[in-house]
Order: structure tokens, then C-alpha cells, then sequence
């Protein structure tokens, strides 16, 4: 049984597509990560999973059950999701305790305690049940709501951005402790981000969404090792572009040429490589691979010497970042490799 299930499900507003086609699934205990840019139909589409907009066409179902399609449309608070969004929506006149134990009213009173006091230590927030959420840091706010959404033991999580409000430190620490909670808690999760890296750490698998549509759906290492196409290989970082035509199956370029078995003869394609498929040295020359060129930049940072290198006056600096290697002085001529299995070919 599915804990979310997506078929071909469709919405507008005002004439403009929101979310066009899209299907996926969760299955039961899995993080499942709507990555993509602003605007690209990722909220809308946790928002159509809520229950908060109803899709015009295709079906929603929850836990075995359909929760939305044919003209049925189960109301948010009958779904039984847990929901925690980016701006944490503690109630300020209730307090810690008191929020956490709001989804719990119907259970007597002293088990009601005792579950808000065992949800209150599971995030190391034991002490702070009679305080007040102005009395909360933002870290602390963000535990309070996930242990609210957790405490009635929901089919399914919600999570909409749910560290943005969070300085970039504290957004890795709470993200791995918000993971570590829910992996124990066995829950289903639906999370949605703009930060690769982000999706990347919490995800079991990543839908990257454009404009409404999911264009991949994988783990981590599927969309970032093997993109479908040049916007999913750019979403997930830095990466060197060239452009080349295509001829009998292959596209030259200024390292040789490069097998385009999909693109027909005469097709320009677009060569993508990120900064870390370059190596130093020319090992791999003999496969035609060596690029040489002028260094115009590089710097350390952290483990990592990160080179700019200009290959030809017609082609812009191409980026390398490379491990435990020495940054060379600008104006030197460097000779690098390009690992083959880090190179993707598509259509221009």
C-alpha cells in the first residue's frame, strides 16, 4: 500500500497551469523530496496532497484510499497527514506542551501527557513544554512543529520548506536531526525544497519539477550521475557547457570527440560537464580527453582548488575543481583530463 499516490493529476488557476500531468508515488516509510525552482509547481502540488486545492483532473490517494479525483475531494483535516510549513504556525497563546498535545484531545488527559512529554524528549525539548513558542529559537520553533505534526502518528508528513527560515549551519544540524526522527518513526514524507542539496541529503528519491511537470524522478545519485536532460544536469550545480555538431554519431570537441549515439547526423548538441569531472594531468590523453588551456583564476577552498581556465578566445573559462592539488599561478598553461563517464551529450 501506497502512503501517497499521484496519477496524471492536473491544475490551473486563471488559465495557467500549475501542474501538468504529474504522477508519482511514496511508499510507505520513504522520503520523497518536489525539488525545482520557484514557481515551478512544487508547493501547489504538496498543497493538492493536503487537501488545501483540488486538482482539475487525475486522482490523489492516501494510505489505500482515493482522497481526491471523480468529483470526491476529502478535506484536509479527514486525510490524516501531518503538516509542517515554513513559517512553523506554532500557536503563540499555547504553550510548548500545549502545541505539541493539540492533535491529541481526544485521549485522556494523563496519556496525553505522557506522549507529549516522551515527543518533547525525543527532540531534547523535555524542559521547554511550559514555555512559550517567543521564548523559542528557530531550531527549537522547527522541532516543536515536527513533533506537533508527528504526535497523532499521521499516514502521512508534509514538510514545505520547512528549514528556510534556518541559517545555513543550522540548517544541515536540524535536517539531519529531523531525518534521524523520522527514519525512527518509520513515517512517510513528502518534502519539498528548492536546495539540491538539501533534497539530496533527505530524500530516499528526488522529482525535479519544471514548470509544472516532473522531468526526472530518481535517487540522488540517478539525477546527479545520470540527468535526462540539460536542465536536470544544471539544477544540481556547476557545470562547463560547449557546443558541438554531430557527426556519424559522435560531436567533436576540444578534448575529442565524444559519442552522441541519440542526436541525428548534423544536430548541434550541447556538451555538459561539471567542474569535478576534471582531473590534473593528461593520463587519459591516449582517449583523446586532455584539454589544455591558460589558467585565469584559482583559489583554494577548503579541500578543493577551484581553477578557471580559458581553452580558446570563442569558448568562455571553463571551471575545474579539483581535490588536494596545489592552485596553479594565473597566466600558467595547465593540462587537464575530462573523465568520460562524467560527460553528457544533448540536443542544443
Amino acid at each position: 500500500m501506497k502512503a501517497l499516490e499521484f496519477s496524471n493529476v492536473s491544475l490551473s488557476f486563471g488559465g495557467i497551469v500549475a501542474v501538468d500531468g504529474v504522477s508519482f508515488d511514496i511508499a510507505r516509510g520513504e522520503v520523497v523530496c518536489l525539488l525545482g525552482p520557484s514557481g515551478c509547481g512544487k508547493t501547489t502540488t504538496l498543497r493538492l496532497a493536503a487537501g488545501l486545492e483540488a486538482p482539475d483532473t487525475g486522482s490523489i490517494g492516501i494510505a489505500g484510499r482515493i482522497a481526491a479525483g471523480n468529483g470526491h475531494n476529502v478535506p484536509p483535516e479527514k486525510r490524516n497527514l501531518g503538516l509542517v510549513f515554513q513559517d512553523y504556525a506554532l500557536f503563540p497563546h499555547l504553550t510548548v506542551a500545549e502545541n505539541v498535545g493539540f492533535a491529541l484531545r481526544h485521549l485522556p488527559a494523563q496519556q496525553r501527557r505522557e506522549r507529549v512529554q516522551a515527543l518533547l524528549e525525543r527532540v531534547g525539548l523535555e524542559s521547554h513544554g511550559g514555555q512559550y513558542p517567543y521564548m523559542l529559537s528557530g531550531g527549537e520553533a522547527q522541532r516543536v512543529a515536527l513533533v506537533r505534526a508527528l504526535a497523532p502518528e499521521p499516514a502521512l508528513m508534509l514538510l514545505d520548506e520547512p528549514f528556510s527560515n534556518l541559517d545555513t549551519r543550522l540548517r544541515g544540524d536540524i535536517g539531519r536531526e529531523t531525518l534521524l526522527l523520522l527514519r525512527d518513526m518509520g513515517a512517510s514524507v513528502l518534502l519539498v525544497t528548492h536546495d539540491p542539496e538539501e533534497a539530496m541529503r533527505m530524500a530516499d528519491r528526488i522529482a525535479l519539477m519544471h514548470k509544472g511537470k516532473i522531468v526526472q524522478i530518481g535517487s540522488a545519485d540517478e539525477l546527479y550521475a545520470c540527468p535526462q536532460n540539460g536542465f536536470v544536469a544544471r539544477f544540481f550545480g556547476d557545470i562547463n557547457v560547449l557546443h558541438a555538431v554531430v557527426r556519424r554519431g559522435r560531436a567533436e570537441t576540444p578534448f575529442g570527440t565524444v559519442p552522441a549515439p541519440a542526436l541525428p547526423d548534423g544536430a548541434m548538441a550541447e556538451i555538459l560537464f561539471r567542474p569535478e569531472a576534471l582531473q590534473a594531468g593528461i593520463e587519459a590523453s591516449e582517449k583523446g580527453l586532455c584539454l589544455r588551456g591558460k589558467v585565469v583564476s584559482a583559489r583554494r577552498i577548503g579541500a578543493d582548488c577551484h581553477i578557471e581556465m580559458l581553452i580558446r578566445d570563442d569558448v568562455a573559462p571553463l571551471r575545474a575543481r579539483i581535490r588536494d592539488f596545489g592552485p596553479p599561478s594565473a597566466g600558467e598553461e595547465l593540462a587537464l583530463t575530462v573523465r568520460p563517464q562524467n560527460i553528457f551529450v544533448f540536443t542544443r
